[in-house]
């Protein structure tokens, strides 16, 4: 483990390079958040990032910090992060979500970060060094989070049809209109709780090894968790619109009860996963969520191709982070 010793100027660009991610997952998530009350034209996009921006960060003031605690102290044994370690986990991590982002591939930012901590972690001390439980909590939720936003998104659906099915679509489309902006602050508000954790938690990872904080500390310092919120409510200003385009429009055609459903399953499944302490995917979620939606109405209506070209980057995004990891820890140790 290193000490106190560990220079001070590698802790501070590692924990820069830190925010950079966080920043990079609002960034690269903002379609989560967003794609649907832009898709239904209940908010121009403007708007839209400025309204999820601000819930993403009010987040700091709803959950607890369980997710951070995972990340932090529940992945990998004590003694084995360092410096190199942490470099290598966000330079995977950061890697993978500009390639997909590029390619307007929705991708889960907190699978690649996992998938960074594992490649670096393997790389330098092979996989026993792995908390086994810890590792199972987020890659079940691979399987999990889809199903479970796809069964809420669906089951939403229904009930509203159900209960609007006297209404004119005129009116059902007024009501949910409005009833939209409250299903996306729900699922924003979730995506920043669960979200800006995770690098809340490797800071912290990185802090207890380094010895700026005691491994017995109930939580990471104060700025820590400022300057985290801020930077993903920051990134998701600035928006993904490569990716909003992908969700918002080329899985299933939304309108607004859609998208209010959809953000409604998302934004339960989000709560309750933030409060067991377990790092999902905001992007998994929602994409279930939203063919739920469609496939409720007619399976035809999902396009099925392209949701199979996401779920395929949802594959690959672990082993791929994985990998640059492993490669970016044996560089740094030749570079610091």
């Amino acid at each position: 483990m290193q000490t106190v010793q560990a220079a001070f100027w590698v802790v501070a660009m590692l924990v820069v390079l830190a925010l950079l991610f966080d920043f990079m997952n609002g960034f690269h998530d903002a379609a989560n958040s967003i794609a649907t009350v832009v898709s239904t034209g209940v908010l121009k996009p403007g708007q839209a990032v400025i309204f999820a921006a601000f819930f993403n960060f009010f987040a700091i003031f709803i959950f607890h910090l369980s997710v951070a605690a995972t990340v932090g102290k529940g992945i990998v044994e004590p003694g084995v992060v360092d410096t190199h370690v942490v470099f290598g986990a966000l330079i995977g991590a950061i890697t993978w979500n500009v390639v997909t982002w590029y390619y307007g591939i929705p991708s889960s930012s907190s699978h690649a970060l996992i998938g960074g901590i594992v490649g670096a972690v393997v790389a330098k001390a092979g996989a026993g060094s792995l908390i086994s439980a810890g590792i199972l909590k987020p890659v079940a939720f691979i399987f999990i989070s889809p199903l479970l936003g796809f069964l809420l998104g669906s089951i939403m659906m229904v009930l509203v049809s159900w209960t609007f099915r006297r209404a004119t679509p005129s009116r059902v489309d007024r009501w949910f209109r409005r009833l939209q902006l409250v299903s996306a602050g729900a699922y924003s508000l979730g995506h920043g709780g669960n979200d800006a954790q995770k690098t809340i938690g490797i800071i912290w990872m990185l802090l207890i090894a380094t010895g700026y904080t005691a491994a017995s500390d109930a939580s990471p310092p104060m700025w820590t968790i400022v300057c985290c919120y801020i930077a993903i409510a920051s990134g998701t200003m600035f928006g993904g619109w490569r990716i909003v385009k992908t969700m918002g429009q080329k899985i299933t055609k939304l309108k607004p009860v859609d998208g209010f459903c959809a953000e409604t399953g998302g934004a339960i499944t989000l709560f309750l996963a933030t409060a067991l302490g377990i790092p999902v995917s905001t992007t998994h979620t929602i994409t279930g969520a939203i063919v739920g939606v469609g496939a409720t109405k007619r399976a035809s209506a999902v396009r099925w191709g392209v949701a199979g070209n996401i779920v395929w980057a949802w594959i690959f995004t672990i082993p791929a982070s994985a990998f640059v990891a492993a490669v970016a820890y044996w560089l740094s140790l030749i570079i610091f």
